[in-house]
């Protein structure tokens, strides 16, 4: 029995199934994500009133561009000679938001056809690991964003339980889809 269930879970793994699985799962994840850090700032904005206090948002971003909104700049300059206008520079970002969100997803989501054991944890470790690959080392590293010690540990907190939200909604989502595929 033990191995019929083995050769029905082999056959049954499919890597573009698990692909489209992983990319809705991404999508999905990066509107909760974005959501989740307006819900997050509103709280941070009436703590902040209620105590008096001046300051920056949760994310500690000041007056700086988002690494998404410089990221879109790069490609639309480099590839089609495109300078972004300032109308232009929000739609940008969040479509790079996006793509970013829909590409970890798919990656994800392939994964999970061949080592379920990255689904293990509910996402969670995903979204730290996308948190980690891409928000403390590669949007430094490309000069989208200040080296990761020039960030209160605040900022850390807040993208890192920005991400949980991420990795838990792709694999809930990538989940659902792909018992429907």
């Amino acid at each position: 029995m033990r191995s019929l269930a083995r050769a029905t879970e082999r056959e049954e793994r499919n890597i573009l199934k698990g692909l489209a699985a992983g990319v809705v799962g991404g999508l999905v994840a990066s509107y909760a994500m974005n959501e989740f850090q307006v819900l997050w700032s509103k709280v941070s904005e009436s703590l902040r009133e209620q105590g008096g206090e001046q300051g920056q948002g949760g994310a500690g971003g000041g007056e700086q561009e988002p690494a998404t909104v410089k990221a879109a700049e790069a490609v639309s300059e480099g590839v089609f000679g495109h300078e972004l206008t300032k109308k232009e520079k929000p739609l940008a970002g969040e479509a790079v938001h996006y793509a970013m969100g829909g590409a970890s997803g798919a990656i994800y989501g392939a994964l999970a056809e061949f080592a379920p054991s990255v689904t293990a944890g509910a996402g969670l470790p995903f979204g730290t690991a996308v948190w980690l690959l891409a928000d403390e080392a590669a949007v430094p590293a490309l000069g989208l964003s200040k080296a990761p010690t020039e960030y209160p540990l605040s900022t850390h907190a807040y993208a890192l339980v920005s991400h949980f939200v991420y990795g838990l909604t792709t694999d809930i989502v990538r989940r659902a889809v792909r018992s429907l595929l």
